[in-house]
């Protein structure tokens, strides 16, 4: 823990901007609540108040459950809103509604790396390199960026761009799966010699060496590694998470601690600092793109289409495991949100915690969710 220590002072420094089968709702009964009865909406953190790991922790089913009523029918606005991602929102929704028994869209699914679709409009037919776990070029690619490659893909093509490459025989199955079924490579004439227009770090790093090495080598020579210093190219995280909780006991390292890594050494080698766009919470346009999708998704239960989008809530409420991330983020967006904090992840203080202190502090996300349904006085 005390290397956490040292890594979560150096980030606060340089910080930028097998389930027992259950009944699902069908997907038609999802959006039925009159708008004018959903006074509030619930915004979930997924891991630590959710899930662990592929584990539904705090009761989770059961909470979800209890914002349906008899009829399958929606009764409380939720989204999930988690620093987390590596595949698609579609695939996400569908592996949650499998865990949890009850049917999620992928429009109530808001992933760290949601937020780079705004930016397809200035990348989409330029090279681009996808860093992280899962499916990160699948997901870049149904964002609809044309000219994307896994950073797996790309190092395939430099001969020796990895020189610890020989001594990982893990990575031989990375390698033979690289093309996923959803995906098809994109088909690129000579990446060696096109420059990189951005790169985007969608989940966590799987190989931390070779990875910051092949990323020092392309953003120190403007997109063209092995050429001369150049000009950085744009560099955009999906999160900036120190650490996060998962299955094992303690705290695993996240996104924000793979960053100090690539930044301290960058800028050892360059002579410009590292630059670097971060995205999800504590950023406050989290949210508000939360905010925005909940707005989206009351209207929708109405016979009115014409108040889409104009819908305003007296609450908004985020639960999260993660004093420094979701309670932080809800304390910087400020009103109508209100934060709940859990001990099932990150946080597990008897007492509030001190730098960032939630309205609310319970033992999971059941009982967050029983506290919301009691103080809006529904049964």
């Amino acid at each position: 823990m005390k290397l956490v220590q040292i890594l979560r002072k150096a980030t606060e420094c340089r910080k930028s901007a097998s389930i027992s089968p259950t009944r699902l709702f069908s997907s038609h009964q999802i959006h039925s609540l009159p708008p004018e009865s959903a006074s509030f909406g619930i915004a979930f953190d997924i891991d630590g108040v959710i899930l662990r790991g592929n584990i539904p922790i705090g009761g989770s089913s059961r909470a979800l459950k209890r914002l349906y009523d008899d009829s399958g029918n929606l009764r409380i606005p939720y989204v999930f809103l988690t620093n987390g991602g590596g595949v698609p929102e579609s695939k996400r929704a569908a592996e949650l509604t499998k865990l949890l028994g009850v049917n999620i869209l992928a429009s109530q699914v808001i992933q760290g790396h949601s937020p780079f679709k705004q930016l397809v409009q200035r990348f989409e037919n330029e090279l681009i390199i996808a860093v992280g776990k899962g499916e990160p070029a699948t997901v870049m690619s149904e964002y609809g960026f044309k000219n994307v490659l896994s950073v797996d893909e790309y190092a395939s093509y430099f001969e020796n761009i990895d020189p610890l490459a020989q001594y990982k025989n893990w990575t031989k199955q990375l390698t033979g799966n690289r093309n996923s079924p959803s995906r098809e490579m994109a088909t690129i004439d000579d990446p060696c010699s096109q420059r990189v227009k951005a790169v985007f770090i969608v989940s966590d790093s799987v190989d931390w060496s070779r990875d910051i090495q092949v990323l020092c080598d392309i953003l120190s020579t403007g997109g063209l590694p092995g050429r001369e210093i150049g000009s950085q190219p744009p560099l955009y995280l999906a999160n900036d998470d120190l650490s996060y909780q998962g299955l094992f006991p303690t705290e695993r390292l996240g996104m924000g601690a793979f960053r100090i890594a690539l930044e301290s050494i960058f800028n050892r080698i360059h002579p410009n600092v590292l630059k670097y766009t971060s995205y999800g919470k504590p950023n406050p346009s989290a949210f508000r793109t939360a905010e925005n999708v909940l707005m989206q998704v009351v209207p929708s239960h109405s016979s009115h289409p014409e108040n889409r989008g104009q819908h305003t809530f007296k609450t908004l409420y985020m639960i999260g495991d993660n004093p420094s991330v979701d309670i932080n983020g809800a304390r910087q967006a400020g009103l109508p949100w209100f934060s709940i904090l859990t001990r099932t992840g990150v946080f597990k203080g008897e007492k509030d915690h001190a730098n960032y202190p939630a309205d609310l502090v319970v033992d999971n996300v059941e009982q967050a969710v029983a506290y919301i349904l009691r103080k809006e006085g529904i049964s």
